[in-house]
């Protein structure tokens, strides 16, 4: 694919310090090394190597990766290698797509907590999918699932929600069964709605409790604990929805739908129309108006906040494995699966042979040659592609 005449790191370049000069120390540590790296990322400022042909001295040189989740051009790297895993988790049964989302009361509660609320929407979701599906009035089984957070909308605004892909079906509690699902059909929508609500609440009262969340600015009052119960009251009066798209077609289209959800960050660089000035174009789908494609118009440094609104906590983890997928037991699960359903077992992916490595470094342009590397360190006096990156932005 080739590389987008507008990136996300060259509004950074352009507008960062404008970005940093109207919010200042508001702008947290974790949020300006986002800033640096996206900045940095495959230029010269983080080193990279040199491919040479040892024979016809053709050269390519290559600059590193900031290798950062919140970046666009890294993200699809990540996303290939994490495929090509879940390709063998397949099962050949009907998926659904299943999508957890919170009211406006308690995103805002969550942009100030991220690593507690975030955490609770992970939680809640999971325990109400296992809950329901193992219900005999519903499905009666166990079930595996992956969940991906999201917390952007399409206009960038902070807008958390859960991503969950499930198969169609699950294993009977004495193991010894495949229990599907109705053909088209997964779960009650409006019984998982009021279970996550509930699981929710409940979750979200008990971090209150024990004095796991803090609120700033137009929240502080919420510090109060009658107050912070009537804004949870404001929370239950609004819809909780839960909603469930059509199934998938088969497994190839289950992972085509990964490939979209899995590694995606709040804008892809592609999405990006123009800069010009103080103004950044990017498209929109608006789903108000039956999904239609437009474009959105936004002052330069209100496109960067919005940016890094959607910044994660060091470590948290957002793509989660659960019931008969989670990560503990995934590949025994996934083989009983298969046995019930009368599968083939996954076949084993060998390594690259001597054949494959050599294609892979055999020089393009005279095809007789093999590829030597050299690295350079960071900021090294040899400038073979020009550098478009300012010095970086000080994260002390």
């Amino acid at each position: 694919m080739a590389r987008p005449a507008l990136e996300v790191a060259d509004i950074f370049v352009a507008h960062a310090d404008s970005f940093l000069e109207k919010f200042g120390s508001a702008v947290s540590w974790a949020r300006r090394c986002v800033l640096n790296k996206l900045i940095a990322c495959r230029t010269s400022l983080l080193g990279g190597h040199v491919d040479r042909c040892d024979r016809c001295d053709y050269e390519k040189v290559s600059y590193n990766s900031c290798r950062n989740r919140h970046c666009p051009k890294c993200q699809a790297t990540a996303r290939a290698e994490w495929l090509e895993a879940r390709a063998r988790d397949l099962l050949d049964v009907e998926y659904f797509h299943v999508v957890f989302t919170v009211p406006p009361a308690i995103a805002e509660i969550a942009l100030q907590n991220k690593k507690v609320m975030y955490g609770i929407l992970f939680k809640a979701s999971s325990q109400t999918l296992k809950t329901i599906a193992a219900d005999p009035k519903h499905l009666g089984a166990k079930i595996g699932f992956l969940s991906v957070l999201h917390t952007w909308g399409q206009n960038l605004m902070h807008h958390p929600h859960i991503h969950c892909i499930v198969p169609g079906g699950g294993i009977s509690p004495d193991g010894k069964r495949w229990i599907s699902c109705p053909p088209g059909f997964f779960l009650s929508v409006r019984v998982l709605s009021a279970v996550f609500r509930g699981k929710f609440i409940e979750m979200t009262r008990r971090a209150f409790a024990n004095g796991e969340l803090e609120f700033q600015g137009h929240l502080e009052e919420l510090d109060d604990p009658e107050l912070f119960e009537a804004h949870l009251r404001t929370a239950l009066v609004n819809e909780w929805v839960v909603h469930a798209k059509r199934p998938f077609g088969g497994p190839e289209q289950v992972l085509k739908y990964l490939a979209n959800y899995t590694h995606r960050v709040a804008i892809s660089n592609h999405r990006l129309v123009s800069m010009r000035g103080d103004r950044v174009r990017f498209r929109v789908r608006d789903y108000a108006r039956g999904s239609r494609k437009r474009t959105l118009a936004l002052d330069a440094v209100e496109f960067v906040r919005r940016f890094l609104l959607h910044v994660l906590p060091k470590r948290f983890v957002r793509i989660r494995h659960s019931g008969f997928l989670a990560n503990s037991c995934r590949q025994k699960q996934l083989a009983r699966c298969r046995e019930l359903l009368g599968e083939e077992p996954s076949p084993d992916i060998s390594a690259d042979d001597g054949e494959a490595l050599d294609q892979r470094l055999a020089c393009p342009e005279c095809e007789d040659g093999h590829w030597r590397r050299f690295e350079f360190d960071p900021i090294n006096e040899r400038r073979v592609i020009p550098d478009r990156t300012p010095a970086l932005i000080d994260s002390s």
